[in-house]
């Protein structure tokens, strides 16, 4: 299997992993507030790698390439994760799972537009028509769930920002071993996220019982896991490609809702829905060509 394949399966199992966190996230939400949820996550998924890492110490390390060390990468790519993850746990605590989830795979249109921004090139058609096509499908999924609520402010916050982490991380993840790089990210949120929750909730930062299984899963699975496979997946997958993979997202949050607590989408959401999806994809023909501005994917060798 050549790196370049295995980098696709890595992403589309994030993607599904990713899916399955709108449902856990929302009902968690009514056990804690957010800074604290993401504390708690960002804790376990740390604490949860760091026996791979005593692991890949016999090996020898490589000589380290001149750049950026990795505790700054760490510290951007930190300060991207924690903006998306707290954004999208904030909305989902007054919209549902599912129109949350079709409101975030808006950051897939927006990382070619981030990346003709950065190239200050005009933008190519397809991404104008696909610009539309998202903000109608927004309509039709607002339209079915009633008024616009502050959720979905927070949610499209989310989009921006994580496009922002998906353009950066192909930027900086060629740079640095992959799950050292990964657990520096991790750290920097969990750091992040424990300072929010000192100062926005100081009373609330023991979770109850039942909330400990869900936490586990995020921060083990959905966060863990998916932090490392994205980075190693995006070694070799251009950020284009990876946000093309990233349309399934709002597929499998539907199906996971569905199944977990019963959310059910409507006519016009499922038009408004696959007008998302149309736009994701369409938006892709006008992110095929290279990124001068970042260097491209490298595939090394990781052990772990």
């Amino acid at each position: 299997m050549s790196p370049h394949t295995r980098g696709l399966l890595l992403l589309v199992l994030v993607t599904g992993l990713w899916g399955s966190t709108f449902a856990v996230v929302k009902e968690l939400g009514e056990q804690l507030p957010p800074a604290v949820l993401i504390a708690w996550r960002f804790l376990i998924a740390t604490l949860a790698l760091l026996p791979a890492l005593a692991l890949i110490r016999k090996a020898s390390a490589a000589p380290a390439k001149p750049g950026p060390p990795i505790w700054r990468d760490g510290l951007i790519l930190g300060a991207w994760l924690i903006a998306g993850y707290g954004t999208q746990t904030i909305a989902l605590q007054t919209t549902g799972a599912n129109r949350a989830a079709f409101f975030t795979a808006l950051s897939v249109v927006l990382v070619p537009l981030w990346l003709m921004l950065a190239q200050r090139r005009p933008l190519p058609l397809p991404l104008w028509l696909a610009l539309p096509l998202a903000v109608a499908g927004l309509a039709f999924l607002s339209w079915e769930g009633g008024a616009l609520v502050v959720g979905d402010a927070w949610a499209l916050a989310c989009a921006v920002t994580y496009a922002g982490f998906i353009v950066a991380l192909e930027g900086t993840a060629s740079r640095h071993e992959a799950l050292r790089f990964t657990l520096a990210q991790l750290a920097a949120v969990t750091l992040f996220a424990w300072v929010w929750a000192a100062l926005s909730s100081p009373g609330q930062l023991w979770p109850p019982a039942p909330a400990w299984g869900p936490l586990l899963y995020l921060g083990v699975a959905a966060t863990a896991v998916t932090t490392l496979l994205q980075t190693v997946g995006q070694r070799a997958v251009s950020a284009a490609e990876a946000s093309l993979i990233y349309t399934l997202e709002p597929v499998a949050a539907a199906l996971f809702s569905f199944s977990l607590i019963g959310e059910r989408i409507g006519l016009r959401g499922a038009l408004g829905g696959l007008l998302v999806v149309g736009a994701t994809l369409l938006s892709q023909r006008a992110g095929q060509a290279p990124h001068p501005e970042t260097p491209a994917p490298q595939v090394e060798g990781h052990q772990g």
